[in-house]
């Protein structure tokens, strides 16, 4: 078993007493409030990308052909860490080779979940080129997360710069056929070995990474999704617009039970004041093109209320759309919706498509929808698996990732 993540220090008892006493004797809102502040002190989230210490492996790993790619099955040779404690903050980081992590059955990430994590890519232009697509809403958005469950924050542009030196050592990974591109996980999780119930003393930041092939290797495949009720994904003052484990375990059986029902996914809805909005598919945002009853062209999807994850594709593709489809006389709207809506503008002809984003798809075009004991049509012909919107956002898309498209979302590594 290797020792050498093994957090170093768990030196934070004098803090942890007191924040103990402060959960006991304060409401449970304002004590996530003043948790989050103390891990999100300057000095505790500052970090010295220059102090980065590289031990490369001896044993570098064969590489699999492209079309014998598994996505989270095969990973790359190295891996960065960076270490944290209460009392000095972020130690220095490494990228070592990629191993086994050394952790206490006690760690607090066992016993309550206290982990949140990003998924983002990095890809390789005609060039060869790597470019990661926007890393800063990625830091951004797991900086939330931490925050929201009393990990440690920390300065997103130097974690940046360690994320690009390891996907540039790990650029032979990366695939130079189209579509292809390498997945990277950064991740963090309390370690601080104890069974009391407080914010967490000490955690670990680490990053690895799986080359991948593209979600659809023969093109778009549309899939059908069960609205969902009976199961609730998140609620307002919830953590569904944070990434963090805890919110994509208790999702597998109802997505289990859907798919004995024939169908690929689930449509996620919160019921309220005799209303079923929608809110995310699976593990994805959610666009719906409509004809409104003005008959105006109409992108839609939920708003940032909360109840849904802030999605990196989700807010490239409205300022896309914001950007290109405006002009052609569509409307683009962040709103509260319901199945009801989506169901009237079925039956009336008016919908046009619906599609999940992602990253790991981009997008994903939906045929069918069941709810309440019918199917909706989403516009599809049957001899179609997508839509043009869903087209051309995946094109637009993939012109920026890819560098085709000069633009401020790709990021040189």
């Amino acid at each position: 078993m290797l020792q050498s993540l093994l957090p170093r220090s768990s030196t934070a008892a004098s803090r942890s007493a007191r924040a103990l006493r402060c959960l006991n004797a304060q409401p449970a809102r304002r004590n996530y409030a003043l948790q989050a502040a103390d891990a999100s002190d300057p000095k505790l989230s500052s970090i010295d990308a220059s102090q980065l210490e590289i031990t490369k492996t001896t044993t570098p790993r064969d590489l699999l052909p492209n079309d014998q790619l598994v996505f989270g099955r095969t990973f790359t040779d190295h891996m960065l860490s960076l270490e944290w404690t209460a009392s000095e903050g972020w130690l220095k980081p490494r990228i070592t080779p990629y191993q086994n992590l050394s952790l206490d059955p006690a760690t607090c990430v066992f016993h309550y979940a206290f982990e949140a994590f990003e998924g983002m890519k990095a890809y390789k232009d005609k060039d060869g080129n790597v470019r990661l697509f926007r890393p800063d809403m990625n830091m951004a958005r797991l900086n939330r997360s931490t925050a929201r469950i009393a990990l440690p924050t920390f300065d997103s542009e130097a974690m940046i710069d360690l994320i690009k030196k390891f996907v540039d050592m790990e650029r032979r990974f990366i695939p130079s056929q189209r579509g292809y591109s390498l997945y990277v996980r950064p991740n963090m999780i309390g370690t601080q070995k104890t069974l009391g119930v407080g914010p967490p003393g000490s955690a670990l930041f680490y990053t690895i990474a799986c080359p991948v092939g593209p979600y659809y290797p023969t093109g778009f495949k549309a899939v059908s999704l069960e609205a969902t009720t009976y199961a609730v994904r998140a609620w307002p003052g919830g953590v569904g617009n944070s990434k963090l484990g805890a919110n994509y375990a208790p999702c597998i059986v109802p997505q289990m039970q859907a798919a004995t029902r024939g169908f690929h996914q689930n449509l996620w809805l919160f019921e309220e004041g005799g209303e079923e909005y929608v809110t995310e598919v699976g593990t994805m945002n959610l666009f719906a093109a409509i004809r409104n009853k003005d008959g105006q062209k109409e992108l839609l999807t939920a708003p940032l209320d909360g109840t849904i994850l802030a999605g990196v594709t989700r807010d490239s593709i409205l300022a896309l759309a914001r950007e290109r489809l405006v002009p052609e006389g569509w409307k683009i709207t962040e709103r509260r919706y319901t199945m009801k809506e989506l169901d009237e503008a079925a039956q009336e002809g008016r919908m046009l498509e619906v599609f999940g984003s992602g990253t790991a798809a981009v997008v994903s075009p939906v045929r069918k929808i069941g709810w309440r004991g019918k199917m909706l049509d989403c516009g599809l012909p049957d001899n179609k698996e997508a839509g043009p919107i869903a087209t051309r956002m995946l094109d637009w898309m993939m012109a920026i990732q890819y560098g085709d498209e000069p633009h401020p979302w790709s990021v040189k590594v």
